[in-house]
């Protein structure tokens, strides 16, 4: 579903998901009619949702909404949508008192736009072996705007971190200097716009088109998320060509993210192809083990909570596809905590992500996992175990590693050797053949079969 149906379905379904979230989380019918019933959506710009608190009066307890309700109302939208918006609320009080902006060449929004979202900074974003090279080209750009890979291409699935690094260059370079003029911006609201300036003919004899230009054409840094939007649309493509070599000329950054690398969009005309791939292009891959960890322990500190390390073992072992959903399996369980009142277990964790994580589904047992849970039960990176590095913590894990992957998969050795980065598969024949010997000693070697037997029931847990 794309963005436009899923704005169509966030008006015409609002009353229905507020109904929700008073079923989801039990909200009594007093807190239901005074806080939620008057909360309307108000604007929509790509994952950036801003709710209309439609009363006055309850508007002066805006930060007591925004405290005990907006992660409810995330929660209940994102099941229903299977986006995660970042969410911001504003008082009628606000809207009757707040200057409409209108853009000129020297009067665009900077500090503070709507659109950059404070949420998002380098300091948060939890970088991995997934991300760090992605990491570390945003945020040269973001020290050296329009000087260094310029356009910065990223791409990669949904919710992996693209749109948070896109914030983080407009956080920082905002932070550092206030007076330049920063754009983020959704290719969907890019086309909207054109459309709606191309419908637009004022009576005054202004030119709509012209505007708009203005509006992108005029700034110091350029940030344009989901740019696949505009494939095969043509008025659409020859308008950023434009927009684009203006920018460019003018040695002003711009920061465009994808689901694809520029090469396999196929219809993307080739002069708009040849200028994104003249800059840096840098993905962004599903997060490891390790990430997942990481982010749901960043989570929790934000949180100021404690979870054992167990349960969220459990939720990175189940939800792996990328972060939105990650972190939207966390938000719920704590939620869930919240709303029943009770301590976070097992127990409760398994309840709460139900609909999400199949009882009875058994988890695929790939290398890549393997690899990972063992790095993390020895304490040393991925790329550790996967280096030429021979000291006995790194080489023991290895071997075990080789064990595990040729006992609890079908692969060949051929596909095992290249996974854990080995010349050859005679040496994952002996490292196997090596842990095979020592649990023939069980007696001698209580560690190692203690090793192992840990190991099994992380990687298939019966």
């Amino acid at each position: 579903m794309g963005y436009f149906e899923v704005e169509n379905e966030l008006y015409e379904k609002w009353d229905e998901i507020l109904e929700n979230m008073r079923v989801n989380f039990d909200i009594s019918d007093p807190a239901f009619n005074t806080f939620i019933k008057i909360l309307k959506v108000h604007s929509i710009s790509g994952k950036n949702l801003t709710i209309l608190i439609d009363d006055a009066k309850v508007g002066s307890n805006k930060s007591f909404i925004e405290k005990r309700y907006s992660t409810f109302l995330q929660v209940t939208i994102e099941e229903m949508t299977n986006i995660k918006y970042d969410i911001t609320y504003i008082s009628k009080n606000e809207i009757n008192t707040t200057p409409v902006e209108t853009y000129t060449n020297n009067s665009l929004p900077n500090k503070d736009h709507p659109f950059i979202s404070s949420k998002y900074t380098f300091d948060n974003f939890v970088v991995g072996d997934n991300n760090d090279y992605a990491h570390a080209a945003s945020l040269k750009v973001a020290e050296e705007p329009g000087d260094i890979y310029n356009p910065l291409f990223i791409y990669g699935g949904a919710g992996l971190g693209k749109t948070h690094l896109m914030h983080a260059i407009g956080n920082y370079i905002i932070d550092r200097d206030n007076t330049q003029r920063v754009v983020y911006v959704t290719s969907e609201s890019f086309v909207n716009e054109i459309v709606e300036a191309i419908r637009d003919k004022k009576g005054d004899g202004s030119n709509s088109m012209q505007e708009f230009r203005n509006k992108y054409r005029n700034v110091d840094v350029l940030l344009i998320d989901d740019i696949q939007f505009i494939i095969g649309k043509e008025t659409m493509q020859q308008e950023f060509f434009h927009t684009f070599n203006h920018l460019y000329e003018s040695q002003k950054q711009i920061v465009i993210s994808s689901d694809k690398h520029p090469a396999t969009m196929k219809t993307l005309e080739e002069r708009l192809r040849s200028r994104f791939e003249m800059g840096l292009t840098v993905d962004i891959k599903p997060p490891t083990y390790e990430t997942r960890m990481a982010i749901l322990r960043r989570k929790v500190q934000e949180e100021n909570l404690s979870i054992d390390d167990s349960i969220l073992d459990f939720i990175a072992s189940n939800v792996s596809s990328n972060i939105r959903e990650l972190q939207g399996a966390i938000t719920k369980v704590i939620a869930f905590s919240k709303l029943r009142h009770n301590d976070i277990t097992m127990d409760l964790a398994k309840q709460a992500l139900s609909d999400m994580i199949a009882p009875d589904k058994k988890k695929e047992i790939t290398i890549d996992y393997i690899i990972e849970t063992v790095a993390d039960h020895f304490n040393i990176s991925t790329n550790d175990l996967l280096s030429s590095k021979r000291s006995s913590n790194i080489s023991h894990p290895r071997q075990i590693c080789m064990y595990l992957c040729c006992e609890l998969t079908n692969n060949t050795l051929d596909v095992i050797k290249k996974h854990l980065n080995r010349k050859d598969h005679s040496t994952i024949i002996h490292g196997r053949d090596n842990i095979k010997k020592l649990l023939e000693d069980p007696d001698a070697n209580q560690k190692v079969v203690k090793d192992i037997d840990i190991l099994i029931k992380k990687i298939n847990p019966q």
